[in-house]
């Protein structure tokens, strides 16, 4: 579970989640080394998907059709990429209730910490 912290500075919660970053990067490196070939041309049609989605997005004279249909086809090339590196679906973490009102109430005592810490003086708090 996502342990929350306070941000270096004091001002912010922080929930750390550069590790499994990493931990992903390393998985695909390790995909990759044992099938070159096809991990290779997924990250290719991935990453030309995605380009062509965001020139969809971001470009003015792009129908609505098309922009859904090259994010279709990014979902499609992203979920083809997980499907080859297993831990990449096992990213998200499943709350039970407790763990939820737990985790909730950690980065609500957090960010009260902040809070408290950087009101001014005589500032009515809601």
């Amino acid at each position: 579970m996502i342990r929350p912290q306070l941000a270096a500075d004091g001002r912010a919660v922080r929930l750390p989640i550069a590790a499994r970053a990493e931990s992903l990067l390393d998985d695909l490196a390790l995909a990759f080394v044992e099938d070159r070939d096809t991990l290779g041309a997924l990250l290719t049609e991935h990453g030309e998907n995605v380009r062509a989605l965001d020139h969809a997005i971001y470009g003015h004279d792009v129908p609505e059709y098309d922009r859904a249909m090259r994010a279709a086809a990014a979902d499609g090339s992203r979920e083809a990429l997980v499907d080859e590196v297993p831990l990449a679906g096992a990213l998200d973490d499943l709350l039970s209730p407790d763990e939820a009102i737990t985790l909730a109430g950690r980065i609500t005592r957090l960010a009260a910490h902040i809070r408290h810490r950087t009101a001014p003086e005589g500032t009515a708090r809601p």
